[in-house]
Order: C-alpha cells, then sequence, then structure tokens
C-alpha cells in the first residue's frame, strides 16, 4: 500500500489591493495551524517521501512551516496544483506512483474533491477541508487513480 496525504494551505490573510492572489502571505493563525499540521504528522511518523506544493506563498509557506517540524525531504513546485482540478491532481498523484508517501500542498476545492472521489467515487460539492487540514488515502502502491480506490485512513484538522 502507499499513503496519499493532502494538506490544504493554512489560513491566509486577505489580498491587499493590486496584490496578486498568489503572493498572498500566511497570517500569524495561518502560521500556527501549519506547524501544529507538521507537529500532527512528525506525531502519527507521517514524514512523505515525496513533496508537490502549489507555488502559492500561502501554500510555500505552509510546507515551510510543516518541514520545519518533520524534517525536510524531496520536494517540488508545481504550477498545476494551483487551480487545479481533482483530474489534474489525479494525474500528478499517478505520475509520482512509485513513490510510497506523497505529500500535496494545494487548495481547495480540488484536494477536497480529490480525496472525495478517491474515498467515496464521488466528487459532487463537499465541503470538508478546512485551512491546514489532512486527509491521508492509503491505496494500492501500483493502482491508477480513479473513483472509489483510496480508503480514508486519517483526517486531523487544527
Amino acid at each position: 500500500m502507499r499513503e496519499l496525504i493532502l494538506l490544504r494551505h493554512a489560513h491566509a490573510e486577505p489580498a491587499a489591493a493590486g496584490e496578486p492572489d498568489l503572493d498572498r502571505p500566511l497570517s500569524a493563525e495561518g502560521l500556527a495551524e501549519a506547524e501544529a499540521a507538521g507537529r500532527w504528522l512528525a506525531a502519527q511518523g507521517l514524514v512523505p517521501d515525496r513533496v508537490l506544493c502549489s507555488p502559492a506563498r500561502r501554500a510555500r509557506e505552509t510546507l515551510e512551516a510543516v518541514l520545519g517540524t518533520i524534517g525536510y525531504v524531496e520536494q517540488r513546485l508545481e504550477d498545476s496544483i494551483y487551480e487545479a482540478t481533482p483530474g489534474i491532481l489525479a494525474e500528478l498523484v499517478d505520475a509520482s506512483r512509485e513513490t510510497e508517501r506523497l505529500l500535496l500542498v494545494g487548495h481547495n476545492p480540488g484536494l477536497e474533491r480529490l480525496a472525495a472521489l478517491m474515498h467515496s467515487g464521488q466528487s459532487g460539492d463537499y465541503r470538508g477541508m478546512p485551512t491546514s487540514s489532512v486527509v491521508v488515502l492509503k491505496l494500492p502502491m501500483e493502482a491508477t487513480i480513479e473513483p472509489g480506490i483510496a480508503t480514508l485512513s486519517a483526517f486531523w484538522w487544527p
């Protein structure tokens, strides 16, 4: 079995006038959330083998806070995670099929819809991942991502 860990970015500051959404930083609350997510992952022994992260500042800052707790691992920014659909995220996961424990750091609604699709077979208008929440899914090692392929093994939020 392999594990897919989905981490929604922590709480971010609202965009300032004229500031691109990609440049929104974490709030003080968000930094505390991200650090708590890192502590939870470490306590569960959920250190990823590889991380794919959105290029958005709030996602990168979330990842840095988490890695500050669990230690540094192979990581790559993936432009396609920003505003990704579940299909795009599934393609990224499939491209990392050899990774036993993959962490995706990104945004809603893409992450929560991917989790719902992989677990229940339907994505619908699922709204279940607050900021800094973590979903851990287990799936067969060589399986391609498809509806209902995964088992939900953990769900955490600060």
